[in-house]
């Protein structure tokens, strides 16, 4: 075993089942970079950054994500195509095979933690294949000190064995691939996909579960900001709808980017100590931070370089899922520790690739409950195959794929939260305008960015009807005027030109909303079932 010159603890990975002694622990992210380099898994880009491809999987496998059914989870767990149950003899099984093919392998250990809040914090240890896996850990989770290290006792395991392959029909699983939470081992397994994203994901879904079951504490899928007054902002929101993005921001500290927990006390605290941000399209000039947070120390997936290194992020031939991950600190604004109090507003981020919500508006609390339930945003043509127009894409409380429990607990959690603390609801449209995708345009970020900034200041002011139109169709209150946006932007009906076209498409929309609310309607009240669009088509 080899540490990083400037640590001196030991350990031993016999508890787990490997015998050898060949792993490497606590290396830093410099000797990942160097060590993955000369194992020619990766190359260096002219940023600094280390670019690797992940291979087969460029993003998740959400049908090979699998839960233990036992004694803990039985009961608790909603079931189903998100939730998939495990066996728990069938886990033991896999779980030696991996095990054997581990110790045949150099490995890579850390042990960090997740949750930024000490009286939440949950002691990791990452065993990894692969060198760059384990740079992915140090950027994502938090990082103990030298200090804090020697009496580390880790809570959870994340095993990470991307060159594993299951057998399906030997081994329970649905492919060759998987990731398995085991509550009763603390015990993430993961075989047979080297994407990254997959670890944070693991460890997200298991605080899904813990924080909400045995601490009262609502998790959220979710970025979040802090102003110079001490108001926090939350953003939620599925990939691609611009949490990240719209989180950095250059007047306000970022707590962190994706993945959050809200306590009793109305304190909001990071999970995690970095970024995983998309870079498709990314620009220097759009998105500065994230730009200026490409360098050495960051791991970009699947993006295509020339000869010397130089990204061309507007090339997806590999996947549209491009991606680079970096410590938190890579960004110059941000709060220390990741920890926000007295939330005042939070942000439903949805790109809407049919061109009809409106690009801000003021939801009610039944209205917010009602959205945050659904997670509406759309999928555009391209994306995946067979996908030839937009299509409504629907994942409840922004991260369906994660959550564990029912979407109603989550659901509750948030409307009390959000009655206790007074917060302003907003829905954004980070996505089309001037009608759907193919035919409008995308909105423009430095528009988003400024009705945003109106929200946050209290400039769009409380409602009234001089301020606020109610749309016909949603029913949600957009502002008539906004600094810094034309007012023809906040209408999308003005927008189209075509009020047959808008308002056709509008009930095609309004449609969707209400198929799908149908799984939830037996657990919502009559006050959130009436947040939703109130206007269909027959």
């Amino acid at each position: 075993m080899k540490n990083s010159d400037s640590i001196t603890k030991t350990i031993s990975l016999k508890p787990y089942g490997i015998t050898h002694n060949n792993f490497q622990y606590q290396l830093s992210p410099d000797e990942l970079h160097d060590i993955t380099i000369e194992k020619d898994m990766g190359k260096e880009a002219s940023s600094g950054a280390l670019a690797v491809n992940t291979g087969e999987f460029t993003g998740r496998s959400p049908k090979d994500r699998f839960i233990v059914k036992d004694a803990i989870t039985e009961d608790k767990i909603w079931w189903g195509n998100i939730n998939i149950p495990f066996e728990s003899e069938k886990f033991d099984k896999l779980y030696n095979k991996v095990i054997d093919y581990l110790n045949t392998k150099e490995l890579f250990v850390r042990d960090s933690y997740a949750c930024a809040d000490p009286d939440y914090r949950m002691n990791l240890r990452v065993i990894n294949e692969y060198p760059w896996s384990n740079m992915f850990a140090y950027n994502m989770f938090l990082r103990p000190t030298e200090e804090e290290l020697e009496d580390f006792e880790p809570e959870w395991t994340v095993i990470n064995a991307p060159g594993f392959m299951a057998n399906a029909e030997i081994d329970g699983t649905r492919q060759h691939n998987f990731a398995i939470l085991n509550f009763t081992r603390k015990i993430a397994l993961i075989g047979g996909t080297g994407y990254t994203g997959e670890i944070k994901k693991g460890i997200f879904s298991a605080l899904n579960f813990i924080l909400p079951v045995y601490k009262n504490t609502l998790p959220m899928h979710c970025s979040a900001n802090i102003g110079e007054d001490g108001d926090t902002a939350i953003f939620f929101g599925l990939s691609g709808t611009g949490k990240t993005t719209l989180s950095t921001d250059p007047d306000r500290k970022l707590i962190g980017d994706d993945e959050h927990g809200w306590t009793p006390d109305n304190t909001v605290f990071n999970f995690e100590g970095g970024c995983y941000a998309k870079v498709i399209d990314l620009s220097q000039e759009n998105e500065p931070e994230i730009y200026g947070a490409i360098k050495k120390g960051a791991i970009l997936e699947n993006v295509v370089m020339d000869k010397n290194g130089v990204v061309n992020f507007s090339d997806t031939s590999i996947t549209q899922n491009t991606r680079v991950s970096y410590p938190i600190y890579h960004i110059d604004n941000i709060q220390e520790p990741s920890i926000g109090k007295n939330v005042k507003n939070i942000f439903f981020l949805t790109a809407d690739a049919f061109g009809v919500l409106p690009p801000i508006s003021k939801l009610t609390p039944a209205q917010a409950a009602y959205h945050f339930i659904s997670g509406y945003t759309a999928k555009v043509a391209g994306t995946e195959a067979g996908v030839v127009e937009p299509q409504p894409s629907f994942s409840a409380c922004f991260g369906a794929p994660f959550m564990p429990l029912h979407p109603a607990k989550y659901a509750e959690m948030l409307s009390r939260k959000m009655k206790e603390s007074g917060v302003d609801v907003w829905l954004i449209n980070t996505g089309w305008t001037g009608g759907p995708y193919g035919v409008g345009t995308r909105m423009k970020l430095k528009y988003t960015r400024a009705m945003i900034s109106a929200a946050l200041s209290g400039e769009l002011g409380l409602y009234s009807y001089d301020k606020y139109h109610i749309h016909s169709v949603f029913g949600v209150a957009q502002p008539r005027e906004c600094p810094g946006v034309p007012t023809s932007v906040l209408s999308p009906r003005a927008t189209w030109n075509n009020d047959e076209a808008y308002y056709k498409t509008a009930f095609k929309l309004t449609n969707a909303f209400r198929e799908n609310f149908k799984k939830f309607e037996a657990y919502a009240s009559e006050e959130i079932r009436r947040g939703g669009p109130q206007r269909y088509a027959f």
